[in-house]
């Protein structure tokens, strides 16, 4: 299973990077919870998660490369990330580590946590 995690994820994360919409919401469960990472709360669905992400786009340059995998005890995956966001100036405002937590459902990501150390 953590094998076909890596997979989304890596099939998920250059799309997101490139602002691949649709190739990015193809690894996601039509019912996924997302993280807002710099607002607090989550998003539900496809629409809303394209809606976040534009309007996210429009504030902020994100991008997040996976380093590492992990799948807990409890049968979540983690991804560890590096993730470099910068102003739309280019400008960084961060440049760190973080943990991305997903649960699977129908083997698509259903919900995504982001943990900070």
């Amino acid at each position: 299973m953590l094998a076909h995690f890596e997979k989304l994820i890596k099939k998920a994360y250059p799309a997101f990077n490139s602002r691949d919409i649709d190739t990015a919401l193809s690894t996601f469960h039509s019912d996924v919870q997302w993280s807002k990472a710099f607002e607090g709360g989550y998003v539900t669905g496809h629409e809303a998660i394209r809606s976040y992400w534009t309007r996210q786009w429009s504030e902020i340059n994100p991008t997040v490369e996976p380093i590492r995998f992990n799948q807990r005890l409890n049968g979540t995956f983690e991804v560890t990330v590096h993730q470099i966001v910068k102003d739309l100036q280019g400008n960084v405002i961060f440049d760190g580590e973080v943990k991305h937590i997903y649960t699977l459902e129908d083997n698509l990501l259903r919900r995504m946590d982001i943990e900070t150390e």
